[in-house]
């Protein structure tokens, strides 16, 4: 692998001076970060945000385009003959009912920003008003990519799908981030198979309904959904081999409206992260099984339906480039505050950007709790009952400084990107 010493070393001086202007925006982003996080928006429906996004983002002198892939917005500055660098953030929320008990929390009801997507907008927005107010330091295009629909998993391939290589240029790199729950102010990142490729199902099991007094005369969907939960429990312990990773969950069971009415039907809903096409493969096959052979155990007249909610593949971070990337970030913030936290089986979509495009992502965490709160809890060995984790209702970034820490992770990165 190359050595990135002296490139990290003039990214790093460039970032420092760069970073200057941080101070006199910082509370302006914090309150940015507040709004947003009080009024989050679903997938594709981030109509407010969007608006929101563009206005700042022209401000800052970029060439902004609304309405990509529906309703993303991509910001372009360019600034002389050099590389073009990607820095993406996504923005749409959860349906998730907000249990934080912040003063800005979500006022739309059942609707929240438990991911912290309204993070990394507000840190993208600060990264591209640093760049643009630092243009004397570098050359090359910036590619402010604020995506949709990151959460269902379509809001990338839908900005591909609008011609986004055609109408933006190809970049020469894809760079973006994700809060996590580890201590704020540290950065994560780890080259190869990042993050997990993603399958979501939706099952329909039917039976016979009945009068809840007569299950005889009834097929019940109920106790054939309940069976197929249990059965894909062994799914990952007795079919992928144990030094292999997958997870199997299903994060939904609905049926019948009575208690003393046995449905007709069944719906389930699964999703399953894994990492090797191999383990992917062996895993949805295993799922089909169970389900069809419960139906059939369970005396069904007529077979499940078996449809896909979404996939997205593996999450792959380029080697070199994280290691250029990760070598100027660690020397602005201190190299031992980045960290590899190994694989993560959360999912992300960014990586189409880079797939398609046949060029390198990197793509890194960065913390956003409290290093003495994660401190006592990972000490006490209580971390994952009392850290709240991303979809958590409690999930709530510390502002600071998990602002400063992001804003200064994706300026720093463009810039060991971008020609001096």
């Amino acid at each position: 692998m190359p050595d990135y010493t002296a490139s990290a070393k003039a990214a790093a001086e460039a970032a420092t001076t760069a970073l200057r202007g941080l101070d006199a925006i910082r509370d302006d982003l914090g309150a940015l970060y507040r709004d947003l996080h009080a009024h989050p928006e679903l997938s594709f429906a981030e109509h407010r945000t969007a608006a929101e996004v563009a206005r700042r983002a022209g401000e800052l002198g970029y060439d902004v385009t609304t309405g990509v892939g529906r309703t993303g917005v991509v910001a372009v500055l360019a600034n002389g003959p050099g590389p073009t660098v990607l820095l993406r953030a996504d923005f749409d929320a959860l349906p998730v009912r907000e249990r934080t008990g912040l003063d800005y929390a979500s006022t739309t009801e059942g609707v929240m920003h438990a991911c912290g997507h309204d993070m990394h907008v507000t840190c993208l927005l600060g990264a591209l008003g640093l760049l643009a107010g630092a243009r004397s330091l570098w050359s090359g295009t910036v590619l402010g990519v604020f995506q949709p629909a990151e959460e269902i998993g379509q809001g990338a391939r839908a900005m591909l799908d609008d011609g986004f290589y055609e109408r933006f240029g190809t970049p020469d790199i894809v760079l973006g981030q994700h809060v996590a729950p580890f201590p704020a102010g540290m950065i994560g990142a780890h080259a190869g198979p990042a993050f997990a490729a993603t399958d979501a199902l939706k099952v329909v099991m039917y039976g016979r309904g009945a009068h809840g007094s007569r299950p005889e005369a009834s097929v019940d969907p109920v106790v054939m959904a309940a069976s197929t939960v249990l059965r894909l429990q062994t799914v990952v312990s007795r079919e992928v081999p144990a030094g292999e990773t997958a997870v199997v969950t299903v994060g939904a069971l609905n049926a019948g409206t009575k208690d003393n009415i046995i449905p007709d039907e069944a719906e389930l809903k699964l999703n399953i992260r894994t990492y090797k096409d191999e383990v992917r493969t062996k895993v949805l096959g295993a799922v089909e099984r169970i389900v069809r052979g419960e139906a059939v155990v369970a005396g069904a007249e007529r077979e499940p339906d078996i449809t896909e909610i979404d996939s997205f593949p593996v999450l792959v971070n380029d080697a070199d480039a994280l290691a250029r990337t990760m070598a100027a970030v660690g020397a602005v913030i201190g190299a031992d505050k980045v960290i590899d936290p190994g694989p993560v089986t959360g999912s992300e979509d960014v990586g189409l950007f880079g797939t398609e495009a046949q060029v390198p992502v990197c793509y890194w965490l960065f913390g956003g709790v409290d290093a003495e709160e994660f401190g006592a809890a990972f000490a006490a060995g209580t971390r994952d009952r009392d850290i709240p984790s991303n979809h958590s209702p409690f999930f709530a970034p510390l502002v600071e400084p998990t602002l400063t820490t992001g804003v200064t992770a994706l300026t720093t990165a463009a810039l060991a990107w971008l020609d001096a």
